[in-house]
């Protein structure tokens, strides 16, 4: 093979430059093309999405949702103790409140319709609740029904700012001094 017909022919000032570095082994080329195979569980996986009907995985999301909302309303957990189910490990063990910490009693506030209860436990989730239901029916819909709903387009500056908002919120909750200690779930 000649100069000419290899890749590098686009740039001539390689023409007469030597071969850099070491000759490459063998089993070196082997080894990068089989790090680019899928191990067993990817290849279970995407052979399972691929086979799956088309509604399996709007339906296996609304049951997961649905056995978060039958959990939380069977739990209680605005009238939960410290160590009666459900729990937070870090709240139990440190004090601390964590930053999803007061989301399951808002979602239990939210699932009673009293709003201003499940904001006093979790602002940002109750904020956040309308975004991911109509996330998840836009989502479904256009998989299931072909509809086309606008799509919500989060860029990335929204999305660090939303974040960003969560941890400000995450820490104050957390400090011990007034008007701080009223976030205190």
């Amino acid at each position: 093979m000649s100069a000419t017909t290899t890749p590098d022919a686009a740039r001539p000032w390689l023409d007469d430059q030597p071969v850099q570095g070491p000759p490459v082994p063998p089993e070196w080329l082997a080894y990068y093309a089989r790090q680019n195979e899928p191990d067993r569980v990817t290849r279970f996986v995407q052979r399972v999405w691929t086979r799956s009907p088309i509604w399996a995985a709007p339906l296996a999301l609304l049951v997961c949702m649905g056995g978060a909302v039958g959990y939380t309303m069977v739990t209680h957990p605005a009238e939960a103790g410290a160590g009666e189910a459900p729990t937070c490990l870090l709240k139990y063990t440190t004090g601390f409140v964590c930053p999803g910490c007061g989301g399951t009693r808002a979602a239990w506030y939210l699932l009673h319709g009293d709003l201003p209860a499940a904001a006093r436990h979790h602002a940002v989730f109750v904020f956040a609740v309308p975004f991911l239901l109509y996330l998840y029916v836009a989502w479904a819909g256009k998989r299931l029904f072909k509809w086309n709903l606008p799509q919500l387009n989060l860029s990335p500056a929204v999305l660090i700012t939303f974040v960003a908002v969560w941890a400000v919120w995450s820490v104050a909750r957390n400090l011990p001094w007034a008007p701080f200690t009223a976030l205190y779930v």
